[in-house]
């Protein structure tokens, strides 16, 4: 794996964190993301915040405003739920719409909290962790998952739970950002679902659907498609 990751640091570089958001405004902008696109997700946050400037106004808004506001980033009816109890959920145990005690907080305390949360599971939890608080957390979407699937590191119909559990085992927690980031932009640029390109793949010599299971591309391309928050 080590050999695997300087790869695609060679490769795609070692990308360093930008500026990050407040917890829960990083909370809110992956539960966005959750079932859409990455422009369409920052297209909802966007009006949301046009719309309410404060989070107090989105948990006290009706629903179906909140709904509105966030409609171009799809499932707006479910989302716009579950952010409000959300932010109804961090006043009542918290006293303040603040999460930031999440970077002091045990990594394994602060996901426990975090999932506690309504419509949160593994995957938004260590998304918060690693990019507001810069904490060793490693979210595992369907990109990471197939790619990790197709090298080896996960056993057969690994769940999204066993992709989550295995490889926050095996990334050394100082790369844990750089690694997410060079994974996805793999399984984007070259490990797709289908069509997969495998002669330009860096990490084709240690791959075992390189070196003979391309075969199993659609079966992939379908597993990809679950659900992994």
């Amino acid at each position: 794996m080590r050999r695997a990751l300087d790869r695609l640091e060679k490769d795609f570089g070692r990308p360093s964190p930008g500026r990050r958001l407040p917890p829960l405004d990083e909370l809110v902008l992956t539960v966005l993301s959750q079932h859409t696109s990455d422009v369409n997700r920052d297209r909802a946050y966007a009006s949301l915040r046009r719309r309410f400037p404060r989070w107090e106004q989105v948990m006290h808004a009706s629903t179906p405003e909140v709904e509105e506001a966030i409609r171009c980033g799809g499932l707006a009816r479910t989302k716009s739920r579950v952010i409000q109890e959300i932010l109804h959920s961090v006043v009542r145990e918290r006293g303040s719409l603040d999460l930031s005690f999440l970077k002091r907080l045990p990594v394994g305390e602060a996901k426990a909290y975090l999932r506690g949360l309504r419509g949160v599971g593994e995957k938004t939890a260590c998304c918060v962790l690693l990019f507001a608080c810069g904490r060793p957390a490693f979210p595992v979407d369907t990109h990471i998952h197939r790619v990790a699937g197709r090298l080896g590191w996960l056993k057969p119909k690994a769940t999204a739970a066993d992709a989550h559990e295995a490889l926050a085992a095996l990334i050394p927690e100082e790369r844990t950002y750089a690694s997410h980031i060079n994974l996805i932009r793999l399984g984007r640029r070259i490990c797709r679902a289908r069509a997969p390109a495998c002669p330009a793949c860096p990490l084709k010599g240690d791959c075992r659907f390189a070196s003979g299971g391309r075969a199993r591309s659609r079966v992939d391309g379908l597993r990809a498609r679950s659900t992994l928050y």
